[in-house]
């Protein structure tokens, strides 16, 4: 069985989406309909633009929603997935190439998600850190017993965990897990502390947006971060997608879901090859590859 995985925040590069842009008509027409859509040239931004401009969260989240939806679109009849999954930002992504969510209504909810995010980062100074070397028990025994806010936000792989809060709490969390032994725990560069408590503003914001968008029965199952098992009711779909801004990406646990219900082939769809060196830590008996346009 053959699963479609679609990745999020950070995947960006400069130059992305240029390639479907010359080749597919289709593309360019969706393109050049984000656009209208967004209200500014983000093609312009993803094509030339320079890596900073690439980081802000307004101009990421859709750009890689936009490589992500665009390549599944025209890949045509050789996008046949069994099922589907997204990291964070990319399981809207996953939503759309599955057809629970139309383009148009998906790229209007990144847009707004980005938003959103941003306003909530703004508000409340936070960050990120990444931990390695570690049992995930280890690490949230130890977030659970610091002051302030800080939980675990992204279970990317075994050994890999990210962690979401204040910057005070991040801060004297990263020190308490070297003293545990973590071979590294490192402050991301990242605006705030998404998959967390404090993305609770945000979470509401697009909680009204979420329950206006129309949702239909999928074209095969999606294994959603906060659930990890297969989905297919389009109401327990629009709920779990509410609740996802302020619960940990759980990507580790849905990975191995869908192994245990049959994948052996997992392709990246989208910038990047982030999920597909993870998946080489959570098993190596699959098989990883990208999606190409024929």
């Amino acid at each position: 069985m053959k699963a479609y995985v679609f990745p999020g925040q950070g995947a960006q590069f400069t130059g992305m989406g240029k390639d479907l842009f010359d080749s597919s008509p289709k593309a360019k027409e969706m393109f050049e309909r984000a656009n209208d859509i967004l209200g500014f040239d983000i093609t312009k931004i993803m094509f030339e633009g320079t890596p900073e401009e690439l980081k802000e969260t307004k101009v990421t989240q859709p750009a890689i929603f936009l490589h992500s939806t665009i390549l599944a679109e025209v890949m045509g009849d050789a996008f046949k997935p069994d099922m589907v999954a997204g990291h964070s930002l990319g399981e809207i992504s996953a939503l759309v190439a599955n057809r629970t969510i139309a383009f148009d209504d998906g790229l209007k909810l990144v847009y707004k998600r980005a938003l959103a995010m941003q306003k909530a980062c703004e508000s409340t100074p936070s960050t990120m850190a990444a931990v390695l070397g570690l049992e995930d028990s280890t690490v949230e025994s130890i977030c659970a017993n610091q002051d302030g806010i800080v939980v675990a936000a992204n279970y990317n792989c075994p050994g890999q965990l990210v962690i979401s809060g204040d910057i005070a709490a991040v801060g004297k969390a990263c020190e308490a897990l070297k003293e545990a032994g973590a071979k590294r725990a490192l402050i991301l560069p990242v605006g705030g502390a998404f998959h967390s408590p404090l993305m609770e503003p945000a979470r509401e914001e697009l909680a009204a947006a979420i329950k206006e968008t129309v949702f239909t029965e999928p074209a095969c199952p999606i294994y959603q971060n906060v659930s990890t098992f297969a989905v297919t009711d389009p109401k327990e779909i629009q709920e779990n997608l509410i609740f996802q801004l302020t619960a940990p990406v759980k990507w580790t646990q849905s990975m191995q879901n869908m192994i245990k219900d049959g994948a052996t082939e997992f392709v990246e769809v989208g910038p990047g090859n982030v999920l597909q060196g993870l998946m080489r830590k959570i098993d190596r008996g699959v098989t990883t590859s990208k999606a190409e346009i024929s």
